[in-house]
């Protein structure tokens, strides 16, 4: 089955805030959307709430993932149903290696009596940090512990790849990347496409989108999705900043 994410009328709040306005929203497989809009727009807002972070409410509205009612399940359920969020700012693990994080993870989701072997985690970490161009000696190091901001993002991407889930969530995978490690994580990401994985990137720059192509462009506002495009709508943000869609809007 393909894999679907339908987000309906979704309100969130925040400590008494509305901040999510009535927001909908399909992913299908095989789909990369782009979700850019100003700060304050609500797009972390939706990341945290479609993961299950506790602080943010969900007052009205349906999120199903391939049919489940996603909202029904707590965090590490939709883990497990195959949602993945890479975080815009990676916390720092002392003492946890990459490698043991990662097994330790992808056991969680396979479930007891259904571990990954030792030998065949090796060999997917391997090719996966082959794909992501990373030293082997990357698996050894503690979670996020000194790491560069290309590092941090890079070691998302790895995350990702290595968990294989249905929807990806990539809060401003861009930031602070030189164009280098932007390269290699857009291509990280391009490769792991397929019609079982949806993406969602939410960022501020177009430049990110140079190399992932996305499919649908949307411009989040005020808690609701008020513009959807392509690439040229991506390219005119870029240029023109958001004034020209909250005249659009304000004018209807």
């Amino acid at each position: 089955m393909s894999t679907t994410l339908d987000i309906r009328n979704l309100h969130v709040q925040v400590e008494g805030k509305e901040i999510i306005k009535g927001l909908s929203l399909t992913v299908r497989g095989g789909e990369v959307h782009a979700i850019m809009g100003p700060n304050g727009s609500g797009k972390s807002t939706l990341a945290y709430t479609l993961t299950g972070h506790p602080r943010y409410e969900v007052t009205e509205g349906s999120v199903t993932l391939n049919g489940q009612d996603l909202l029904a399940m707590e965090a590490d359920a939709r883990s497990r149903a195959g949602m993945f969020l890479a975080f815009q700012y990676p916390s720092e693990v002392p003492g946890v290696s990459v490698a043991n994080f990662l097994r330790t993870a992808i056991n969680a989701r396979r479930g007891e009596g259904d571990e990954i072997s030792v030998m065949e985690f090796a060999r997917k970490l391997r090719a996966k940090m082959a794909m992501l161009e990373m030293d082997d000696a990357f698996a050894g190091r503690y979670l996020n512990e000194g790491f560069s901001g290309g590092e941090k993002k890079r070691n998302e991407i790895l995350q990702m790849a290595m968990l294989e889930p249905k929807v990806a969530i990539l809060d401003e995978a861009d930031s602070g990347l030189d164009i280098d490690a932007l390269k290699i994580v857009a291509n990280g990401v391009n490769q792991l496409r397929n019609p079982e994985l949806g993406v969602i990137v939410i960022t501020h720059y177009q430049r990110i989108l140079r190399y992932l192509k996305p499919d649908v462009v949307h411009v989040l506002m005020n808690g609701q999705i008020v513009h959807s495009g392509g690439d040229e709508l991506a390219e005119a943000l870029e240029e023109k900043g958001y004034d020209w869609i909250k005249e659009d809007v304000n004018g209807r």
